[in-house]
């Protein structure tokens, strides 16, 4: 047998790779490192709408920090890279395959989720949606129109965690916590909040003339909000500092209250108990891992979908009996952390007031930093590379 013919042939030199061959050498490196770094690092979004408005404004655009919180181990690992739930320049097509599904995991990070913290998470109500009104909640729908008119006008999907639609809002309240809104005012463990400074809410404006402000006046003050009329008053959407402002002037002669709204209609348990509103809500308990609460009428809405959904039990209610998992139970221990979160914009935001608890899983990363912002009037030069608090 010859030998040399298996004997590694030293010195030779390697066949030099095409160019083509380098290029997609290169590209597939490249898909690598940029989707760890999305994944386990930060990842760039893009403000779609004014619900945090003014301290996040549309169009802003963000690094959000995975490494804050702990990044989560992707739970849905097939996926094309670079998308969410849907691929590019299609309305409808999937972009990420459930035929493996892991269970939920965060690798540690630098701390814990704090009040105050502005957070990006998937829309915990996202979890079936309707893709022809996808921006809207599947289950506001079906209270307003009915499940079976939803069913047959409009395709009906579920989508896994971690590629429900991401939101972002400032977390008000953490596990453990006791939250009540009073006349707006976020009260925690029976601490007042003080208020974003750069947060928004609507205002009723009276005048000595009875006529809406001037225009050119409130855009001088950098108030270009249009005003809403409201129980025949017009109110206009402003930030603390703002409605000083236009407190003090001498057409309106201090005539400034805050707005607190009465509308009970698609507040959050959205049950016959707790008819709550936007601006007056709780007491309520935000459910913290390991924590038991005993159930009964008044608060088994509060928590009904953490049990059956979030928690993956199964809950039946036989008269005054709760059924768990084919046990009565009169109490339950929660196997996560919840938050409470709300927008900065405070009339102009659809936040937990209208779909209750974030659960712990959903949590994707804190807001971090603006890297580019532009408007109406082109870039916004001052909001470059600012960080958000």
């Amino acid at each position: 047998m010859n030998l040399a013919f298996w004997r590694k042939k030293d010195g030779q030199p390697k066949k030099k790779k095409s160019a083509v061959r380098e290029w997609i050498d290169a590209a597939v490196f490249a898909i690598i490192a940029a989707t760890l770094i999305r994944t386990f690092i930060f990842e760039a979004y893009t403000i779609p709408t004014p619900s945090m408005e003014k301290t996040l404004l549309v169009n802003d655009f963000l690094f959000v920090s995975k490494v804050s919180y702990g990044p989560r181990v992707p739970m849905t690992p097939l996926a094309v890279p670079f998308t969410h739930h849907t691929l590019p320049l299609t309305k409808y097509t999937k972009a990420y395959s459930e035929a493996i599904q892991w269970k939920y995991r965060r690798l540690p990070g630098f701390g814990d989720i704090h009040r105050t913290d502005v957070v990006v998470f998937n829309f915990p109500e996202g979890d079936t949606v309707a893709l022809e009104r996808s921006d809207e909640s599947y289950y506001d729908l079906v209270r307003r129109y009915g499940r079976e008119a939803v069913w047959s006008q409009y395709r009906v999907i579920s989508r896994p965690v971690d590629k429900r639609e991401n939101y972002i809002k400032r977390c008000v309240g953490i596990a453990g916590d006791t939250l009540e809104v009073r006349n707006g005012i976020v009260v925690v463990n029976g601490v007042p909040e003080t208020p974003p400074p750069h947060g928004q809410r609507q205002y009723a404006v009276t005048t000595t003339t009875g006529d809406p402000l001037n225009a050119m006046r409130l855009e001088e003050k950098g108030i270009t909000n249009p005003y809403e009329v409201i129980m025949d008053k017009p109110h206009y959407n402003l930030t603390p500092s703002e409605a000083q402002e236009v407190k003090a002037m001498e057409v309106v002669n201090g005539q400034v209250e805050p707005y607190i709204s009465p509308i009970v209609d698609g507040v959050w348990p959205q049950d016959t108990i707790h008819q709550w509103t936007v601006d007056n809500l709780g007491p309520l308990y935000i459910p913290k891992k390991g924590a038991t609460v005993k159930l009964d009428s008044s608060n088994i809405e509060l928590y009904r979908r953490i049990i059956a959904v979030y928690e993956k039990n199964t809950l039946e209610t036989r008269g005054n009996q709760y059924i768990i998992n084919g046990q009565p139970a009169s109490s339950y221990t929660f196997k996560m952390n919840y938050y409470w979160m709300m927008g900065d914009n405070r009339h102009k935001s659809l936040d937990s007031r209208y779909w209750g608890f974030v659960p712990e899983d959903h949590v994707v990363g804190k807001a971090w930093l603006i890297w580019m912002s532009y408007g109406s009037s082109g870039i916004r030069w001052s909001r470059l590379f600012s960080t958000i608090k």
